[in-house]
């Protein structure tokens, strides 16, 4: 992961609001973005429920018109859509890249086939490449010797 893009993850994790803007409460959270104050029921929004706000409000919309309308930085917006939060609509004259085959994609970070083949990787390492403790280590007559498994 980019320097980059840990800066934004931790932003996500710390752009948190925790005390009303109008009566200094603690806020809590509720859902999608929303939190309501436990004292005088004032209602905040994080990055995440500006986003979703702007977008009940008017539709899809370019990244460049959301960041512009929320003040949530675009670097923000597309990790929403790269963790699937948010998605581009179907028909859309731009859309993200698969990190790995450049394909267009809705949201996320690949698209189908390249998931299914990094995940069949992951399961194949899982499978075979993955070794197994031996039970103690001085209890084989074998110790030490290279010999061929019998798996299949």
């Amino acid at each position: 992961m980019s320097n980059g893009r840990i800066e934004i993850e931790k932003l996500l994790r710390t752009n948190k609001p925790v005390f009303c803007e109008e009566c200094g409460g603690k806020l809590s959270y509720r859902s999608a973005g929303t939190y309501v104050c436990e004292k005088c029921g004032h209602e905040e929004l994080d990055d995440f429920g500006k986003i979703k706000l702007f977008l009940d409000e008017n539709g899809p919309s370019p990244i460049h018109m959301i960041a512009k309308g929320t003040g949530v930085n675009r670097d923000i917006i597309e990790l929403y859509l790269k963790k699937g939060r948010i998605e581009i609509p179907e028909g859309s004259k731009y859309y993200l890249k698969c990190e790995k085959c450049g394909c267009s994609i809705r949201y996320g970070r690949y698209c189908p086939d390249c998931a299914r083949e990094l995940s069949g990787g992951i399961a194949s390492l899982l499978n075979e490449e993955v070794g197994e403790k031996p039970k103690s280590a001085n209890d084989s007559k074998m110790q030490g010797k290279v010999h061929y498994l019998n798996k299949r």
